[in-house]
């Protein structure tokens, strides 16, 4: 099947929107790109950047004439801007998404779709930076990622093949999941990583005011490393929480129980538990890493 979007539109054309249209722009992959915010000033510098064609706030008039559509808003505002912009669609539409929630997100957009022969295939794209908004979209984002397209019994072949197409076309590998096995696996790999980091700076900025400052001074480059995510959109990570909340407490248990072992063997000055922690760590993390290469 080959790929030319006449017309795609974007809903909430940021960092994911905006280098996904960027992406497909470069290759002559797309006609006329519509972008679709609640607010005139992104949509402005998007069509300044170039990155869209025309701009909307209306959902209904954004989506009318689009053969694709990507909704990369925050996702608990997923279902609810589908529904909006029903009577905009045409037949035969694909929509897609770029949430990193997928199994509850899912069930809803499908049955809202459903009665209007329109298809949701739900994908998320495991790319990103720490900043936000369309002014820091680049079109070589996906280039070596993965994306996760999550299909289901009710999703139509050649929609599942046009959204694995588009982000293929990106550069991304595309990898195909169950919607909620999505869920545990991104608790895992992203979900944590990320609360970790927030409640790390958390910790530190709760600190009386003559430590933190010496903490904060002296913050070497593995901190700057490791707390880099902790500058992510607060709003995206707090839908994340709600909309994921089993998986992540699941992991967020498990995380404690480790942390309580780890703590119980500095307590007790156990050396030879603490290197094998360690040694363990590094073991795992370059083996991933080297897996990740092939």
């Amino acid at each position: 099947m080959a790929l030319f979007i006449k017309q795609l539109t974007i809903i909430g054309v940021g960092l994911i929107g905006g280098s996904l249209a960027r992406a497909l722009k470069d290759r002559d992959m797309v006609g006329e790109v519509v972008g679709v915010n609640r607010t005139r000033r992104s949509l402005d510098t998007a069509l300044e950047l170039g990155v869209i064609d025309r701009a909307t706030n209306d959902v209904v008039e954004g989506v009318k004439g689009s053969t694709m559509v990507l909704v990369a808003t925050p996702v608990r505002s997923i279902p609810k801007v589908i529904e909006d912009s029903i009577s905009g669609l045409s037949p035969g539409t694909v929509i897609t998404d770029a949430g990193s929630v997928k199994g509850a997100l899912v069930d809803k957009c499908e049955a809202i779709l459903q009665p209007h022969d329109v298809h949701f295939v739900g994908s998320h794209p495991v790319a990103g930076t720490e900043h936000s908004g369309v002014a820091s979209s680049f079109s070589t984002l996906f280039e070596g990622s993965r994306t996760v397209i999550t299909p289901t019994k009710n999703t139509p072949s050649d929609a599942l093949q046009q959204v694995r197409l588009v982000w293929e076309a990106a550069g991304s590998i595309v990898e195909i999941m169950d919607p909620h096995h999505h869920d545990r696996v991104l608790a895992a790999t992203s979900h944590l990583p990320h609360l970790m980091a927030y409640n790390i700076v958390n910790t530190l900025s709760d600190l009386e005011d003559d430590i933190r400052a010496e903490v904060f001074r002296y913050a070497s480059g593995g901190f700057r490393d490791f707390t880099r995510i902790a500058s992510s959109d607060p709003t995206m990570w707090r839908d994340i929480c709600l909309e994921n909340r089993g998986a992540i407490l699941d992991m967020l248990n498990r995380f404690r129980k480790d942390l309580d072992k780890l703590s119980v063997q500095i307590e007790t000055g156990n050396e030879d538990a603490l290197y094998g922690i360690f040694a363990r760590s590094k073991h795992t993390r370059e083996r991933v890493l080297e897996e990740r290469k092939k």
